[in-house]
This record gives structure tokens, sequence and C-alpha cells, in this order.
């Protein structure tokens, strides 16, 4: 019998466009993090004061009713959406995770991807 190695693999091939890690399974990350609200000023004062606006917003750049905010567990549905939309990795056990413990930075981290991909 011929010796054979056995190679194991502990992470997929990257490659860096846009500033953006794609996989080359074609997935992605988010380009900032959950708690980075404050990396636009603009967009954290609008989920801290008006996060109704904001979320209409993000719903209607995404393709759907400005209504989607105000429906029960929608914003993880949104959040699921904008991931399949970009090829961003995750779960929708995570989506639920961030949208129920952290729904405002949640909801700026959408925002800032849009704008950033947008």
């Amino acid at each position: 019998m011929a010796y054979q190695s056995e190679m194991v693999i502990s992470s997929q091939p990257q490659v860096t466009i846009n500033n953006y890690t794609v996989t080359s399974s074609g997935s992605s990350d988010w380009s900032s993090n959950v708690c980075d609200c404050c990396d636009d000023c603009g967009i954290c004062l609008c989920a801290i004061f008006v996060p109704c606006i904001l979320g209409c917003k993000v719903a209607q750049d995404n393709g759907d009713s400005c209504c989607v905010p105000f429906l029960p567990g929608a914003l993880i549905a949104l959040r699921t959406s904008i991931r399949s939309k970009y090829r961003i990795s995750g779960s929708v056990c995570d989506d639920w995770v961030v949208m129920t413990c952290l729904p405002f930075c949640g909801l700026c981290q959408m925002a800032r991807e849009q704008k950033m991909r947008g």
C-alpha cells in the first residue's frame, strides 16, 4: 500500500478587491464591524434619533417596502437579504443575534454596507 499524506485545509484562499475580502467560494465579510457605529456619524445619529427613518431607507435601498422595519422580525429578514445580496458570510442565527441584541448597531451596519457598496 502506498503512503498518502493527509492535507488539512484550515482556511479558504482569499483575495481582497476594493477593501472587501472575498474567499474562493465568493463570500465576503461586512465592510465594518457591527459596533463601528461612529464610523459614519450621520448614520449613527439617524439611528439614535429616528431609527424608523433609517430602517425605511435601508429597506428601500434594498428594494423592499418602507413598511418592512415595522413588521415583527422583518429587520432580521432584511439583514439576511442584504447579506445574501452582497454575498456576506454568516447565518440567519447570526442575523437574529445581532438584530435582537444590538438592533441599532445592526441597522447602522446595514446602512454603512449599502453606502460603501452602493
